[in-house]
């Protein structure tokens, strides 16, 4: 047996991420999709495989040269893509007496491909193509005698819809072609003169002629082409799910797979319930990674969180991971957060659950330290001044102020007095690992156990931040009375294991509250106005309402530039937000919407 893969392809409904990597060299599980092909060859028996390439085409014949393969794996480079037709006509002289093996490079199966040969070599007919049945793309056409009768798409295909039957009243079914076929070497004399030509077109020239192509439909088979990202990711996660299942709950997924897309909230990542009859797990898709560089938010997000759970935090296990799928799957913590249970909670429960969470603060800040290593942070290893004029000060600045707002100020009109509200937040803070994001919709509620989530952008820090981001949260409003009920009590326990200055201790506090509203401010304008996610403009009023709160604890000569831009670039608003019972009425609802 010889084999020709085809890997010519441009990769198009890949884009963006096939500019830097070729489609066959996606790795499954750790293992380029091209290896993976060219071992399953070889185990059936393979003794010679031909590679056609065009795009990116080092990069294919680098990794087939550096591989030690037991046979004799060769590229061929196209300077012009030749299409499927074209390509395997080019090879002509590489088939010999025998007829070759031809596979697609961007699918991954476990077709015997041992047996799709032998079937071959078991009939006179010049032509075998392997089906399968995925009712969705079922475009060729089998009679009951594995004969292919055609090819159809477009109105052909919808037209043959709607009947199982020719026009000569002989029975057919309607299958897919995996792209895995077996060719004599007789079709050479019927090989069309052009030199760029469809495969599927000169098949159906064949049968037209009164020539057969024989179907080989395997019973049982595993078939993915992992052409789209959305195909490839399915790909990646058949390949984990089996041994993720293992992990948590020792034993294989049984029945139905069924999977539900989660809502998310402001990242651009997508999350998933996979489950079958009784369990469930979590993907969370971070996208397709093509970069090499270890310094991203999904490698933050998979170490940090193992670190975490590591030293008994509540987060969710991080079962399995796939660099370049962006892929992780995770435990299941349930739906409820932390605001969808408060805001339907009385007084004493909501006191209750905030005690929770904020000894999960004490316990990532004080706990997660231990052994946490810098590099596995995003963007910064420490929360400094830098930071927080970059990513609070300017962000609050540019996409809250002047684009949400339409206020005509600048970053620098303001940077003295954002430089002293970072300096002095900095001062006094009691060094931990900040969660960095700790607020209610991140704060997963299930079984009475309150579990961190959204960890990616933890680094060393203020556990001041955390504190401010849970007290001052915009999706709950807590009430003042309540924000210092909690304040005080976070300084008690955490005196039981930290010795610190209580004053300094609160003076951090206040300013962390300011650079943590700014941070929040510049996200909802952000999310609002870019990302086009309007529910954000909901909580906005709130903010804004926390934001004076903070600036009118401070003395009154103190940061003018910015109080008089809060107190005046909405003055309507700002009036209506400083009543709290408008706050909890049902015409706030209606005016956010």
């Amino acid at each position: 047996m010889k084999a020709i893969i085809l890997c010519a392809g441009l990769g198009e409904r890949l884009l963006p991420h096939t500019r830097l990597i070729p489609k066959p060299l996606f790795p499954i599980n750790g293992t380029p999709l091209l290896d993976v092909t060219i071992c399953r060859l070889i185990g059936a028996g393979c003794e010679s495989i031909m590679i056609n390439t065009h795009h990116l085409n080092n990069q294919i014949e680098s990794f087939v040269q550096e591989k030690s393969y037991p046979i004799a794996v060769q590229t061929r480079f196209e300077e012009c893509i030749l299409d499927t037709g074209g390509a395997i006509k080019n090879l002509r002289e590489f088939w010999g007496a025998e007829p070759v093996m031809v596979i697609n490079g961007d699918i991954l199966t476990d077709i015997n491909i041992s047996e799709v040969y032998l079937f071959h070599r078991s009939h006179r007919h010049p032509v075998t193509i392997v089906l399968q049945d995925f009712p969705q793309i079922n475009t060729v056409l089998v009679d009951s005698n594995q004969n292919v009768m055609d090819f159809v798409s477009g109105a052909s295909f919808e037209e043959h819809q709607k009947t199982k039957h020719d026009c000569t009243g002989i029975p057919y079914k309607r299958l897919t072609f995996t792209g895995i076929h077996v060719i004599s070497p007789e079709v050479h004399e019927f090989l069309p003169a052009a030199n760029a030509f469809s495969i599927i077109d000169f098949y159906r020239t064949l049968i037209k002629e009164g020539r057969t192509v024989k179907a080989f439909i395997p019973k049982k088979a595993y078939w993915k082409d992992i052409g789209t990202p959305a195909q490839y990711k399915s790909a990646v996660l058949d390949e984990l799910m089996p041994k993720a299942f293992r992990m948590a709950f020792s034993c294989e997924p049984s029945g139905f797979f069924a999977t539900d897309h989660l809502a998310g909230d402001g990242s651009d990542r997508q999350w998933y319930r996979i489950q079958d009859q009784t369990h469930s797990l979590i993907v969370a898709d971070h996208g397709i990674n093509t970069s090499s560089d270890p310094c991203c938010e999904f490698n933050s997000y998979v170490l940090i969180g193992r670190h975490l759970y590591d030293k008994g935090i509540a987060v969710p296990r991080i079962y399995l991971d796939d660099f370049f799928s962006g892929l992780a799957i995770i435990e299941d913590v349930g739906d409820s957060h932390l605001q969808s249970l408060v805001l339907n909670a009385g007084e004493d429960e909501v006191l209750i659950l905030y005690k929770m969470a904020i000894r999960l603060i004490l316990d990532i800040s004080v706990k997660g330290c231990i052994g946490f290593d810098p590099s596995w942070t995003y963007q910064t290893p420490v929360y400094d001044k830098k930071m927080i004029l970059e990513k609070e000060a300017r962000y609050f600045t540019e996409a809250y102020l002047k684009k949400y707002s339409g206020v005509e100020t600048d970053f620098d009109e303001l940077r003295d007095e954002f430089d002293l509200i970072a300096q002095r937040a900095l001062n006094g803070g009691v060094t931990g690992l900040m969660h960095r994001d700790f607020q209610s919709r991140n704060i997963m509620v299930k079984d009475g156990r309150l579990y961190a989530i959204d960890f990616q952008g933890a680094r060393f820090g203020p556990i001041q931040y955390d504190l401010a981001s849970l007290l001052i949260d915009p999706y709950v409003n807590l009430s003042c009375k309540l924000q210092d009920e909690l304040l005080e009590f976070c300084i008690q326990e955490l005196s039981r294991v930290v010795s610190f200055d209580r004053m300094e201790f609160l003076n951090s506090y206040q300013y962390c509250r300011i650079t943590r509203n700014l941070q929040i401010l510049g996200a909802f304008g952000f999310l609002t106005l870019v990302k086009k996610k309007p529910h954000f403009k909901a909580y906005i009023p709130v903010a804004v309402k926390m934001l004076h709160q903070s600036l009118s604890k401070l003395p009154l000569k103190e940061f003018p530039e910015l109080k008089n831009i809060v107190e005046t670039h909405d003055p309507a608003s700002l009036q209506t937000i400083r009543n709290p019972d408008y706050l909890r009425s049902d015409q706030f609802k209606k005016d956010c919407l």
